[in-house]
């Protein structure tokens, strides 16, 4: 009987990978370190080239008529907005005896309300002495436009009390009259009218004096305003030091620079979808990852480093001589933005090969990636893929390649009818490793594992394909099904695939 597994239906991808954002963020640190740095150097600059002018502060306490316990800061609030008009903008420069416009002068000082009674003025200049007389001239002028504004409404006030007190003497006048006119006589309506007569006196005597005292009032309150309105801190240099303000405009920009090169990486990271983590590459490929390696730096490194990565690579290398030696098909190495790492890879397991037979590598990396790697004198030969014809019939024969964007994918397979991706995390988009997926299984080439260059360092993720050999070793599933002794094929469980060995984090490795 033959039993068909059915591979179960995968969940539904997110939106939006956090985990694979951050890390797709992190391994660009390059960029957002580089755009804080240059926030960094910029903020600096602006502070040496373009330094603060000389600016000049003083405080004026302001009196008002209206001032309550409970006011909530309008009045003051006022007196900013009064400050910032060109009518104490042009008194103050014709104090100065300046030809500025006015409009211009409004944007070298600006106001603030301190308390309800409290206004400092903040102006620039273009010296020292120059911030400070026209910090001089704007509260003199200030002040005296407000004592101004206060004497005039107190003038009116008390002129509007007096028309009406005016106006209430005139018909006290008419009510005398009336009065003087009536004879004494014993009519009851008569007397009612007389009555009523003294009553409207008395009315408008009582308005009358309290229209004086209202007006003596508005009279005697405005001494007040104008004694209490004053300059009570005199105008002052603002101090400036360079270093403070170079340090702060530095960690200003290299906050905004942090925060823009964090946006820009993120974004790029969601447009591009270039899968980092080994579930996301070895999904799209649909091959397992059997080996990792970490990208060596340029520089030079320390001894032990160098221990570390050689270990790494022997480890690396005999992962691969196992899975090339299992094998009775040649075996090809195509990478995706790695060229040169795969070309060293390559020599490295050509090398191991050695010891079983005549081993040659067939070059078919585009440039000069595998021929500029330095070789000895008894490494395998270095072939073109011309050259494959005249190799003696029991060389084993090692192609390294490409699966680039620009790949002639029909060569492949004369590279080698299975293979071994080295891909680069990071490198490809999502859309290409399935073009590539899709490519190989149109040509039949299997893939056997993958090997992951420069990985995250904090992948945890499982970059094995358990889900049956259909999706982790594509192309193999079309081979014949072996007989059983009938008319029915014989169907077998394939095995799992092996987990992925990590290369430089541990002595473990694939088994």
């Amino acid at each position: 009987m033959t039993t068909n597994s059915t591979p179960q239906s995968p969940a539904a991808a997110p939106l939006l990978d956090l985990q694979s954002l951050v890390v797709a963020v992190r391994r660009r640190r390059r960029l957002w370190t580089s755009m804080a740095l240059l926030g960094l150097l910029l903020g600096a600059a602006v502070a040496v080239l373009l330094p603060t002018p000389p600016t000049a502060v003083t405080k004026v306490l302001v009196a008002h008529q209206e001032d309550q316990p409970n006011d909530t800061g309008t009045l003051i609030r006022t007196d900013v907005q009064v400050l910032g008009t060109t009518r104490i903008a042009a008194r103050a420069l014709k104090t100065l005896k300046s030809t500025e416009k006015p409009e211009d002068f409004l944007q070298k000082y600006r106001g603030t309300g301190l308390t309800n009674n409290v206004l400092q003025i903040e102006v620039t200049g273009d010296s020292d002495a120059d911030a400070v007389a026209r910090a001089k001239a704007l509260a003199d002028a200030f002040v005296a436009d407000h004592v101004e504004r206060m004497l005039a409404q107190a003038k009116a006030e008390a002129q509007a009390l007096i028309d009406q007190r005016d106006r209430m003497r005139d018909e006290l006048a008419q009510v005398n009259k009336a009065i003087g006119n009536r004879a004494p006589d014993g009519d009851p309506k008569a007397s009612a009218a007389i009555e009523t007569l003294f009553a409207r006196r008395a009315e408008l005597n009582s308005r009358i004096a309290d229209f004086d005292q209202r007006a003596a009032e508005a009279r005697t309150g405005t001494p007040k305003v104008a004694a209490g309105t004053q300059i009570v801190d005199d105008p002052r240099l603002v101090p400036h030091s360079l270093p403070k303000a170079a340090a702060t405009d530095a960690g200003i920009g290299l906050v905004l620079g942090l925060v823009l090169g964090l946006a820009v990486a993120a974004v790029g990271v969601v447009v591009a979808d270039r899968p980092v983590l080994r579930r996301d590459i070895a999904a799209n490929l649909g091959a397992s990852v059997v080996a990792e390696l970490r990208r060596t730096p340029r520089r030079t490194v320390l001894p032990r480093r160098g221990r570390k990565a050689r270990a790494a690579g022997e480890r690396l290398t005999g992962t691969l001589a196992r899975a090339v030696r299992g094998s009775a098909e040649p075996v090809s190495l195509l990478e995706l933005g790695c060229a040169r790492t795969t070309g060293v890879i390559a020599l490295d397991l050509a090398r191991a090969l050695a010891a079983d037979g005549p081993v040659a590598v067939v070059d078919g990396l585009p440039g000069t990636e595998l021929s500029g790697i330095r070789r000895e004198p008894d490494d395998p030969a270095v072939v073109d893929a011309e050259a494959v014809a005249a190799l003696p019939h029991r060389t084993r024969r090692l192609g390294v390649g490409s699966v680039a964007p620009g790949t002639a994918w029909t060569d492949l397979r004369h590279l080698g009818t299975q293979t071994v991706l080295v891909v680069r995390a990071g490198h490809g988009s999502a859309a290409w490793l399935h073009t590539v997926a899709r490519q190989l299984a149109d040509q039949r080439v299997p893939v056997i594992g993958v090997v992951l260059v420069d990985p995250d360092p904090r992948d945890r993720t499982d970059g094995t394909l358990w889900d049956g050999l259909h999706t982790a070793l594509r192309g193999r599933q079309e081979r014949p099904a072996r007989r059983n002794g009938t008319d029915r094929p014989r169907t077998e469980r394939p095995p799992a695939p092996a987990p992925a060995a990590r290369v430089p984090d541990s002595d473990q490795e694939a088994r």
